[in-house]
């Protein structure tokens, strides 16, 4: 009877076939009930051997690029092929230009493959705190021919260095699966969304760098024009090790800064690799200044007075400190530094008793294991209906236990090592708090030599719990009983941050109650409450999780701008403007 109901239920939908042509007292032309999909919407081959996308980066429109199709036996040869190439290729010294002929006194920074801590994935001199001034000045000097650079040369730009990642996508994400310990979904995804926030604000700078003319009176002209901040330093994380970057760097280029790129220490190679495609793109020389270096050279770059705008992604902790000190204006310093932060989220999902609990079980565990939970949307707090509370609990953990975790360069893993050793601790220590508050249902534990943590799923643990309050930033799910819809909601919201939320339910009520009452940036009904896609799901939260507009999103190039209103009295002229 049950699944006589859900057939039911799925056949009549308002988005079936069915119903589509009976919604009327006509029934729609077959090509409106079967439409053929556009290209855009057609899932991805298997790599190609260029890796080139069918996209083309002239088009005005926006579509996603299309992530591997790993069901292909193509696609895993041309990942295993590129992991062979790169081997060779490790514990390099990677030298890069500074500008103003800084020398590197800074000490080395050595990244490493986390999931064989003993293997150098490159490493790399670094410029020291006490010498970034005499760099400042050259990135200084290049503002103003910069900014007079038209805003479609900039776009293009973007649209040559998308071109090259799409040529390079294999290698790409052979680098993020070593460097940073992403299995292969996790890390060719990484590089189509870099792919994607070139493609995205490229084409917003094209409309933006129009003058937009404001009101149609007759005698007066009025325009907003939007021009650079200046000197931008982007502060990225090793979470996402391209695609967060990318976005950043390349939506601070295309608004006309001069960037000052220092990438996570984590992830340097990554890093690296961005910052070699943007000159291979055709970048101008002194426009963008690569500073791989450990966390004091970004507390310097961030109190230098001469900085007019800070794009960071981090943890809470830094982010409120870089706010602190960005408020602070120094002697002959004529401008307030402006601040975009994302800062991390503590997310809920909710299930309800009307729940497909399959679709659930898979939804929470995509969202809390995806990259061993190592993103600022994972899913880390799971809310559940009294009356599925059990059933959906043993299925849970039944999953759970299931999930392959290991080296990432095999691709039958789906959950890899974290990305060190500080990270594995920090698990460690709230899994153990737990298991003295609470229950613990389940603690993967895997042993070395990398930093593998498998999934942790904690019960009975009080709401105001650190476990429950604070972001963990591994695999651990706390899972927990509720009487009422209400009470779930309630629960949801009862935390500082507020990024990403989710609800399994087949209740048209309670999927309404969420849109209206879940505080969150991104809400996601009946799906993971990761993996949010650049111009459909544009990205940010608000409490503690950061503030600015969304990441992938209208809106966004705007932050890294000022907006200027230029008003004109045009009967002054002797004769009418034409626009």
């Amino acid at each position: 009877m049950s699944y006589l109901v859900r057939r039911l239920l799925e056949n009549t939908a308002n988005e079936s076939v069915i119903h589509g042509q009976y919604e009327t007292s006509e029934s729609r032309p077959d090509d409106l009930v079967f439409p053929t999909p556009r290209d855009d919407e057609k899932p991805a081959p298997p790599f190609a051997e260029t890796g080139v996308s069918s996209i083309p980066t002239t088009q005005e429109s926006f579509a996603n690029e299309p992530h591997t199709d790993f069901s292909y036996e193509d696609s895993h040869h041309v990942i295993s092929r590129a992991l062979d190439q790169t081997m060779p290729l490790l514990g390099q010294t990677i030298s890069y230009a500074v500008a103003a002929n800084v020398p590197c006194h800074g000490p080395l920074l050595v990244s490493i493959n986390p999931s064989q801590p003993d293997q150098v994935i490159a490493t790399f001199p670094t410029v020291s705190p006490d010498d970034i001034d005499p760099l400042v000045r050259d990135a200084r000097a290049h503002m103003a021919s910069w900014r007079r650079v038209p805003a479609r040369t900039r776009a293009d730009l973007l649209f040559r260095t998308a071109t090259l990642m799409r040529n390079q996508r294999a290698e790409l994400a052979a680098w993020e699966i070593l460097e940073t310990g992403k299995p292969w979904r996790e890390a060719d995804a990484d590089v189509a969304e870099a792919i994607d926030f070139l493609e995205f604000y490229g084409r917003d700078m094209r409309r933006l760098g129009q003058p937009q003319r404001l009101g149609t009176e007759p005698g007066e002209l009025n325009q907003r024009v939007y021009l650079p901040r200046g000197l931008a330093l982007v502060l990225p994380p090793w979470n996402f090790s391209l695609a967060i970057p990318t976005g950043l760097v390349s939506a601070a280029l295309v608004s006309g800064n001069i960037v000052l790129f220092k990438p996570s220490e984590r992830a340097p190679m990554m890093g690296h690799h961005l910052n070699r495609l943007l000159i291979e793109a055709g970048l101008p020389e002194g426009v963008l200044h690569f500073l791989p270096g450990g966390p004091d050279l970004g507390k310097a770059l961030v109190r230098h007075p001469s900085i007019h705008l800070i794009a960071f992604t981090g943890s809470q902790a830094v982010g409120l400190n870089i706010l602190q000190e960005a408020s602070q204006v120094s002697p002959g310093q004529q401008h307030i530094k402006h601040v975009i932060a994302e800062m991390g989220g503590k997310n809920a999902i909710i299930v309800d008793e009307t729940a497909d609990l399959d679709e659930a079980v898979s939804g929470v565990l995509d969202s809390a294991t995806g990259y061993q939970g190592q993103k600022c949307s994972a899913c880390s707090r799971v809310i559940v209906l009294d009356s599925v509370y059990h059933v959906f609990l043993e299925r849970l953990k039944q999953a759970a236990s299931s999930i392959p975790v290991g080296p990432p360069t095999q691709a039958k893993n789906r959950m890899g090592p974290l990305i060190d050793d500080r990270a594995l601790e920090r698990v460690r220590h709230y899994v153990e708090l737990g298991k003295k508050d609470g229950n613990c249902l389940l603690d993967r534990q895997v042993m070395g030599p990398g930093y593998f943590q498998g999934p942790v799923i904690l019960t009975n643990l009080p709401p105001a719990h650190a476990v429950v309050q604070e972001e963990i930033f591994g695999p651990v799910m706390v899972v927990f009983s509720v009487k009422t819809i209400r009470e779930a909601f309630r629960l949801a919201n009862d935390s500082p941050f507020a990024l990403t939320g989710g609800i399994y339910s087949r209740s048209p009520a309670n999927l309404q109650l969420a849109r209206e009452q879940l505080e969150v940036g991104n809400l996601y009904l009946n799906r993971p409450i990761t993996g949010s896609l650049v111009g459909r799901q544009p990205f940010g939260g608000h409490r503690l999780s950061g503030i600015g507009k969304k990441a992938g999103g209208h809106g966004y190039l705007e932050q890294f701008m000022v907006e200027k209103i230029i008003t004109e009295n045009t009967l002054r002229r002797g004769f009418a403007p034409t626009s």
